[in-house]
This record gives structure tokens, C-alpha cells and sequence, in this order.
């Protein structure tokens, strides 16, 4: 289901705002360094319980993190430290804001974990494929584009309607699907990269 695949086709809206980030001479890294403090930002108002402002820092993250690799594939300055910096950066911003959320007590750690560990562990299982020579992988059911996706448009319904349903708010039913379908991608690229080395 990832959304991933559909940045291609996101690009025409995203050309005018790189061609700004260019003119004015933002580069990819700096980019990717506003992606890291937007996530950090967003853990902190999870973590307060600020979920709309939350929302908005997550929304912004996500920005920042489509136009860092647009950006350097527009003036072709990608690099092997840049997307080792990307993939780094990636990491910690989904630690800070699912943690954040969590924290918060808004949802119970033990889901808590099980999300951060099935995130984690999906997207380590994408680039390990890249490691081992098969090359990078990000198949399965839930990608980073669908995770952030879903922290916003979930994440404005928790504010709207912020009740239990079977002793969990939507936050909470929304860390139990990252875990569960976190843990379901992670074996679904342990799986393919496995049959690749036969």
C-alpha cells in the first residue's frame, strides 16, 4: 500500500517550491537538518500533548524531508553522504515522534515499543537489502510516506474525537497498526532479500 511510490507523480507540485529552494541557495542537507528539528518539535508537542500543533510540526517534516531529495536530484547533487545523512535523519525523527506520542500517556508504552521496534526494524530491513547486494528494498504494507500520512489525518480525528474505542483512543489504535504492520513489513522485505540470495 505504500505511498511511496507515488512521489514521481507528486513532483509537479514540489518543481516550483525547488526551483525557489534553489534560487535561493537551500541545500539538500539544510533541508534534511529542518526535517530532523520539525520531527524533534513534533515529538516535544506530542510528548505536551499539543497534538494540533503536533500535527502541523509532523506536516512539516514530511515537507522537508520530500524536498531534501528533490532538491538534490534537481541540481544533481546527490551524494552518498547526503543520503547516508537522509536515512540517519529518517531514523531519528520517526524515534522522536512516536516516542513523544507515547510519552505522553496518551497511549501505553507497551504499544508504544512494539510500534517503535516494528518501524524500525522495517525500515533497517529496507536499506539492509542495499547492504547484502540486493539492493535497497521498501516494499510491504506500510512505508514512512504512509506513516506520516497517517499521524496527520489521524492525528486531527484524535482532536476532533479524542473517547476509547475498546480502551484505546485513535492514537493509541494507531501505534498498535504501526507495530503490527511495522513487524508484517519488516518480514515481508526479510522474506524477498531472503529469496534474492538463493
Amino acid at each position: 500500500m505504500t505511498l511511496d511510490q507515488f512521489r514521481p507523480h507528486v513532483k509537479v507540485y514540489f518543481d516550483p517550491l525547488v526551483r525557489c529552494a534553489i534560487r535561493w541557495k537551500i541545500t539538500p542537507n539544510l533541508l534534511t537538518i529542518a526535517a530532523l528539528l520539525a520531527s524533534l518539535v513534533a515529538g516535544i508537542l506530542f510528548f505536551l500533548q499539543m497534538t494540533v500543533w503536533a500535527v502541523l510540526a509532523v506536516a512539516a517534516n514530511a515537507f522537508f524531508d520530500a524536498m531534501d531529495g528533490a532538491v538534490a536530484r534537481e541540481t544533481k547533487s546527490q551524494s552518498l553522504r547526503g543520503d547516508f545523512l537522509d536515512h540517519a535523519v529518517d531514523r531519528y525523527a520517526d524515534i522522536f515522534i512516536i516516542t513523544g506520542i507515547f510519552a505522553s500517556g496518551l497511549v501505553p508504552w507497551p504499544i508504544g515499543v512494539l510500534a517503535l521496534t516494528g518501524v524500525l526494524m522495517s525500515s533497517y530491513l529496507g536499506t539492509q537489502a542495499q547492504a547484502v547486494g540486493v539492493g535497497r528494498y521498501y516494499g510491504g504494507v506500510l512505508g514512512r510516506a504512509d506513516r506520516l500520512v497517517l499521524i496527520m489525518v489521524v492525528g486531527i480525528v484524535f482532536i476532533l474525537y479524542p473517547q476509547t474505542i475498546y480502551g484505546l483512543n485513535l492514537l493509541g489504535w494507531l501505534l498498535l497498526l504501526f507495530g503490527v504492520f511495522g513487524h508484517v513489513t519488516a518480514f515481508q522485505r526479510f522474506a524477498y532479500v531472503w529469496l534474492k540470495l538463493e
